[in-house]
């Protein structure tokens, strides 16, 4: 669990997963936004599809921030197989990090089948990076995000993460769940879809377990550190 009381702005940017995803940006967006990536200290910086790596990869030379995109990204529908190409792919182009979009209706469905399949195949095809699995809580049962999360943990993927981000954001609920199904792996636990107010529920999932936020705020949250001390929701920092 992450110790905020050892987090200042030199290291609180590492809880972050800073994303672009905008269906309409461009090349300067994206440029800004890896700008921004670097102010912060992110631990990565999210474009939706493998089609903005090689700008990211420019932007980030010499840092230690992810270069990383969504996989699928935000529907998840697609074949086990065409899943594996876009991750092979965007691992080709400069990825670091990947974040795979889980097919819900498969999930829905009772077809841990084809949930297997994809998982392996996207572990596989990500060729040793650090792997995150999207299960989109917020359209499943409880009994579906603990069976999903098991599914991601065997596999041996680095984290489940509860939403794109372009749906309904998790409850605190459904990310609890998720985080007693993850209890006794390795699984790494990141939350998106933080719902307004951000900086004060992005640090509420932080003090529950979230080992990473992914957002399109991370600015925003980080910049309210010293407020949400001030208040008392995140302890005060300590040397």
């Amino acid at each position: 669990m992450v110790d905020l009381t050892k987090m200042n702005r030199d290291n609180l940017g590492k809880l972050f997963d800073y994303a672009i995803l905008p269906k309409n940006s461009i090349e300067r967006d994206v440029r800004n936004g890896c700008a921004e990536a670097k102010t912060y200290n992110c631990a990565a910086f999210y474009v939706s599809s493998p089609y903005w790596v090689p700008v990211v990869k420019e932007e980030l030379a010499g840092t230690n921030i992810h270069v990383a995109c969504g996989i699928n990204f935000a529907w998840g529908s697609g074949t086990p197989a065409v899943k594996a190409f876009e991750t092979a792919e965007a691992i080709r182009l400069g990825c670091t990090s990947v974040d795979m979009t889980m097919n819900v209706g498969a999930i829905r469905d009772g077809r841990w089948d084809i949930v297997k399949e994809e998982l392996h195949s996207f572990h596989q095809a990500a060729q040793g990076n650090l792997t995150k699995a999207i299960i989109e809580a917020c359209f499943l049962t409880d009994d579906e995000i603990t069976r999903v999360t098991t599914l991601v943990a065997e596999e041996g993927i680095d984290y489940v993460k509860t939403s794109t981000g372009q749906f309904e954001g998790p409850s605190m609920k459904q990310f609890l769940v998720m985080r007693k199904a993850a209890e006794g792996s390795h699984l790494g636990l990141k939350v998106s879809g933080v719902k307004f107010p951000r900086p004060q529920n992005a640090y509420a999932f932080i003090l529950a377990g979230a080992d990473l936020i992914g957002t399109r705020a991370a600015p925003e949250i980080i910049d309210a550190i010293d407020d949400m001390r001030a208040i008392g929701l995140v302890p005060h920092f300590k040397s």
